[in-house]
């Protein structure tokens, strides 16, 4: 695919396509997007992935312990929270999926205790993740620690330097947190480092990847088990509103909570869907985190998608006041929603963004990770631009985690814009 938009017949086919919910397909692809570009040592085990997906995430045992363990032990189903005032002040009904109310305070447990238990049944012997926020390590130690794997998490530099609090959390769950210092010590990094782990032991090591990125099949694997964010939205929206959403929107960096909210609605063509990318600091290479917006198609970790590069192809370092978003790349599903049409993406600066948090704080009494205020920002505009509508919007997790940085940005010294 060039770096041109699909012309008008191909957008349709793979629009009729992805409502008909179509994809992947069996070579692990989302139109031109996704499949399988790893190293030769890897294939074996992303093959028994793929076997183990097949055998096991629709097994009645796995999904009997699975749902029971979301239960009893993550907090499912999480609430879905009606927002009065924020209403009143943007002139739209607005409700809110909290996922900040799940275990280990974001959406990242519902893919790391699947992964875990299908870990388990694989035969394998430890788990190494990676984590840019931390939520993604916090939870996968949390789920080891459950099923007793041992499990090592790759974290770059700077987000243990400005996550400092998770990375706390990681080791008293019994994690081993391994600081990468390597590349731009942030989520791609991390990334790199647990791959070159599992490429050591392909057999023994099972890898927890933590968003709807990489090779096939683990955006498919990714998107199936947080996909109980839409649906348990989707159901309760309609029992406390009366209706569906006029619009569903979500932050995204590789793209899971959102793609866990989205894909419940991609077949209902009369809800619209709104992904927020990170702005960052302006729309230059370097100055953000928004591939969908900004980026151009390449390979990065494995799959083919939308991706933040040079005239060369080499991958650029990205900006994001949010370390959970700061990634130069964005799951294949993402790239194929955009291409057709279905899904609309758009950018919220790192000033909008930290505006957001306070007004949900001062409004709502909910403290939102800084990913998640990425959302609220992009609604705040769209319910500016048509009033009066009911929207849903994904909560991906609690801002606990950023009080260092909200303490140094907003608190200290509130930038431009905040209010």
């Amino acid at each position: 695919m060039s770096d041109d938009k699909p012309d008008a017949a191909t957008r349709e086919r793979l629009l009729a396509q992805a409502l008909a919910g179509a994809f992947p397909d069996a070579h692990g692809r989302y139109g031109p997007f996704g499949g399988r570009y790893v190293p030769e040592t890897l294939v074996p085990a992303h093959e028994r992935l793929e076997q183990g997906v097949a055998r096991w995430l629709g097994d009645v045992e796995f999904q009997r312990e699975y749902q029971q363990e979301l239960k009893s032990w993550v907090g499912r189903p999480t609430a879905l929270s009606h927002a009065p005032r924020l209403s009143q002040r943007w002139g739209a009904d607005i409700w809110l999926k909290r996922e900040d109310l799940a275990h280990t305070g974001a959406h990242k447990i519902n893919n790391a205790l699947g992964q875990a238990l299908l870990a388990r049944r694989l035969g394998a012997k430890r788990i190494v993740a990676e984590t840019g926020a931390g939520q993604h390590g916090v939870a996968s130690a949390a789920a080891c620690a459950r099923l007793g794997l041992p499990c090592t998490v790759y974290m770059g530099a700077v987000d243990m330097e400005r996550q400092a609090p998770n990375v706390g959390r990681m080791r008293l769950l019994g994690a081993t947190v391994v600081s990468v210092s390597s590349g731009d010590q942030t989520l791609r990094a991390a990334i790199d480092e647990a791959m070159r782990d599992w490429v050591a032991d392909p057999e023994g090591t099972y890898y927890l990847l933590g968003s709807a990125v990489g090779a096939h099949p683990y955006p498919y694997l990714v998107r199936e088990l947080q996909s109980i964010i839409g649906r348990e939205a989707r159901a309760q929206i309609q029992a406390q509103a009366g209706g569906l959403p006029d619009l569903v929107i979500a932050c995204v960096g590789g793209g899971s909570n959102a793609i866990g909210l989205f894909h419940p609605f991609v077949a209902d063509r009369n809800v619209a869907i709104l992904g927020i990318e990170a702005g960052g600091r302006g729309a230059g290479l370097g100055d953000n985190a928004a591939p969908l917006s900004f980026g151009r198609p390449g390979v990065l970790h494995g799959s083919y998608s939308m991706l933040m590069q040079d005239a060369d192809g080499q991958i650029q370092e990205t900006h994001s006041v949010s370390a959970g978003l700061d990634y130069p790349g964005v799951g294949p599903e993402h790239a194929l929603l955009q291409a057709c049409g279905r899904v609309s993406y758009e950018v919220a600066g790192d000033a909008e963004a930290l505006a957001a948090v306070r007004e949900c704080c001062e409004c709502e009494g909910i403290l939102p990770a800084i990913e998640s205020a990425h959302a609220l920002a992009g609604a705040r505009r769209w319910a500016q631009a048509q009033p009066g509508k009911r929207m849903l919007i994904g909560l991906s997790g609690r801002g606990d985690k950023d009080m260092l940085t909200l303490t140094q940005m907003l608190l200290a010294k509130p930038p431009a814009g905040v209010l």
